[in-house]
């Protein structure tokens, strides 16, 4: 039992009540959670929900959180910070297998394939927990079957922040369900930005100084073979977008497809 607010028994008969199967804290600032996924629920891999608990006084208190899990797994999965003073995430990362969240099952988001152009490669840009959505795309065998390479760009401020990341990168090529289509499509390009690691710098400056370019031995973004997908902070997202644009990168929508896409709904 945990000290949250339960969700009371008139509220757990709605369809709006999910179970928590699993939580793994990856460091004193992020977590992860699986939870029980309503039969109903249909999504595309990247779109976010409405996800939440009861606040003190008794109303939903809900925040919009990409689905990290693929379109087709039985379960979802989420991946959080924790805001020590948050009206959320405060009492969100104290859950425990078998308590219970709110689940609003409308999918919604940018994040999507159906939003780009057909192309060569797919390049993902996040920072922090915006890789939750990218978590659910490079599980997709959608995303090889549409793209010859998968390249990830994820920076955080220290090494610890970026397991959750590089476990299931990790994982991926010996994944018994998507291994095959993952194949060697798939790069990686972490980075930090507080802390020495093995490769250093934000996204905006590995991509304007060409290094990233060298080190992975791609050639640089073009708007004919190139495609992305952006998730982080508000200003991370408005230098992304700058530097897309100057790449001859048009954004692009659910109903007029293009280059890039942006997630809106995120920040953090």
């Amino acid at each position: 039992m945990t000290d949250l607010q339960k969700i009371t028994p008139a509220a757990k008969a709605l369809p709006d009540a999910q179970t928590v199967t699993e939580v793994t804290h990856w460091t004193d600032r992020l977590f992860s959670f699986r939870c029980t996924r309503p039969r109903s629920l249909r999504f595309r891999s990247g779109e976010f929900v409405m996800i939440g608990l009861l606040g003190d006084n008794g109303k939903p208190l809900l925040r919009a959180y990409s689905i990290a899990s693929p379109s087709w797994d039985e379960e979802l999965e989420f991946y959080s910070i924790k805001v020590p003073d948050g009206p959320l995430t405060s009492k969100l990362q104290h859950i425990q297998p078998g308590d219970e969240i709110i689940l609003r099952p409308k999918p919604v988001g940018t994040l999507v394939l159906d939003a780009l152009l057909p192309g060569k490669r797919l390049w993902l840009f996040a920072t922090g927990t915006g890789v939750a959505p990218f978590a659910s795309l490079l599980r997709d065998p959608e995303t090889y079957e549409k793209f010859e390479q998968v390249i990830l760009m994820h920076t955080c401020r220290q090494k610890a922040e970026l397991e959750y990341g590089r476990q299931l990168v990790e994982s991926l090529p010996e994944d018994p369900l998507i291994g095959e289509f993952v194949g060697d499509k798939l790069l990686y390009y972490p980075t930090t930005t507080q802390e020495e690691s093995a490769r250093g710098g934000r996204i905006t400056d590995n991509l304007t100084s060409g290094k990233v370019f060298a080190d992975l031995g791609v050639p640089p973004l073009d708007p004919v073979a190139d495609r992305g997908m952006v998730c982080g902070s508000l200003d991370f997202n408005t230098d992304m977008k700058a530097i897309l644009e100057e790449a001859g990168l048009r954004e692009g929508a659910n109903s007029e497809p293009a280059e890039y896409v942006v997630e809106k709904a995120f920040v953090g």
